[in-house]
């Protein structure tokens, strides 16, 4: 029922947001003293209200272009592949050489893909990028059955099947199981489009490594508690009513409990950014938290699973991961190359979660192997950023360039 209180508190609220957003647009021909330090002040007022939402669909991507070489070039996003669960966005860059092509997987954990708009962004520069656009569940009928992690694992292998031969897998975060797994599966059966490196970065491999809040609140309770305090039905008004989520808005609340008095002094200085009319530092804070209160609905059974399975037992780590009841043996990854990026100052996935890969993967040779460690970098930083771009992203690069 907590999901139709959070609705109904929702639909109460809006009207006084969309008034405060039709004030501040006529302020500025209502009051001639809208420029003076009052009138700025009532402005940025106005503004913090309307702004006071979550948003429930995916931002856009806002990539048109890309400078490759020493030219802009035109990008277009198609999608490639349309599943009920999930799309295959393809990027497609206006120029005539062929480039490795990339299959980015988006965490499936509360946010949607525009989240790694500046993985994209980095990544366009040298590669065929495309990405996996998850669905909020919300959105999803109950006609189209069920989705955990072994149907997550389907729609990669599915995804790397319409990239093609000689492809390559960038995942981020949560997913790098999932990833992990169907690289593990396609190498066993000698899938053709196997893809020829895989990324894993910040991902929970082996999550009982150096654990963070997020492994305590995990291990913290027994699976039925989450079951019964955490999921909630979709209600009635969405194409998804009656199906069983975790809803977006209180894994939000998770990840803002973590640090909730950084968040609080951010939308201070935002206020006072809007007050004293300096655009450009507001704009910074308003494009993050535009991104980070955009929120998806997870089906619930992928949520449980992921708690149970990743969390709780690290079935991967451990060996008892399954395939539809088949075993998955990282061990038969035997030509993708591997590489895995942590950051030093990550506090949700910590140091050596990701890197347990490299002995799960046993039998690749050491050619076909390596790990960097960004040292002065948290949890966002690894994906995007300064450091992403000038440290990271280079080390992807010829990871991906030696296996071409």
């Amino acid at each position: 029922m907590f999901y139709q209180a959070y609705q109904f508190q929702d639909d109460l609220i809006a009207p006084m947001r969309d008034l405060a957003h039709r004030l501040q647009a006529m302020s500025s021909t209502l009051f001639w003293g809208i420029e003076s330090e009052m009138g700025r002040q009532w402005s940025a007022t106005l503004e913090m209200i309307s702004r006071f939402r979550l948003t429930h669909e995916r931002p856009d991507f806002e990539i048109s272009s890309v400078l490759i070489g020493n030219r802009q070039v035109p990008v277009t996003i198609e999608t490639a592949l349309d599943m009920p669960f999930g799309k295959l966005l393809h990027f497609l860059a206006d120029v005539d050489a062929p480039r490795p092509r990339v299959l980015v997987v988006a965490p499936l954990s509360g946010h949607f893909s525009t989240l790694l708009r500046g993985t994209v962004q980095t990544l366009l520069r040298d590669h065929d990028v495309y990405i996996t656009d998850w669905v909020n569940a919300r959105e999803v009928s109950l006609s189209a059955g069920r989705f955990g992690i072994d149907d997550y694992t389907d729609y990669l292998i599915r995804f790397l099947e319409e990239i093609g031969p000689g492809g390559h897998i960038l995942a981020v975060c949560q997913p790098c199981v999932q990833a992990l797994a169907a690289v593990a599966v396609m190498s066993e059966d000698r899938h053709p489009a196997t893809p020829r490196t895989m990324t894993l970065m910040a991902g929970p491999i082996d999550p009982r490594e150096s654990p963070t809040k997020v492994n305590e609140l995990a291990l913290g309770k027994p699976l039925s508690w989450f079951e019964t305090s955490l999921l909630s039905g979709v209600p009635p008004g969405f194409p998804g009513q009656g199906r069983r989520v975790y809803p977006g808005f209180l894994q939000l609340v998770a990840f803002m409990s973590m640090n909730m008095e950084r968040h609080r002094e951010s939308h201070r200085k935002l206020y006072r950014h809007l007050a004293k009319g300096e655009t450009a530092e507001a704009d910074k804070i308003k494009t993050f938290y535009d991104e980070y209160f955009a929120v998806l609905d997870l089906a619930a059974e992928f949520y449980i699973e992921t708690i149970d399975r990743v969390f709780q037992k690290a079935e991967l780590a451990t060996g008892s991961f399954t395939h539809h009841g088949r075993k998955v043996d990282p061990g038969q990854i035997r030509n993708t190359a591997l590489l895995t990026v942590e950051g030093g100052r990550d506090d949700i996935c910590g140091l050596g979660q990701t890197s347990a890969a490299h002995d799960l993967c046993r039998s690749l040779r050491p050619h076909l192997r390596r790990h960097h460690l960004q040292a002065n970098v948290g949890h966002y930083g690894v994906f995007s950023g300064r450091r992403w771009e000038a440290e990271i992203y280079p080390v992807v690069r010829n990871m991906i360039l030696a296996m071409e």
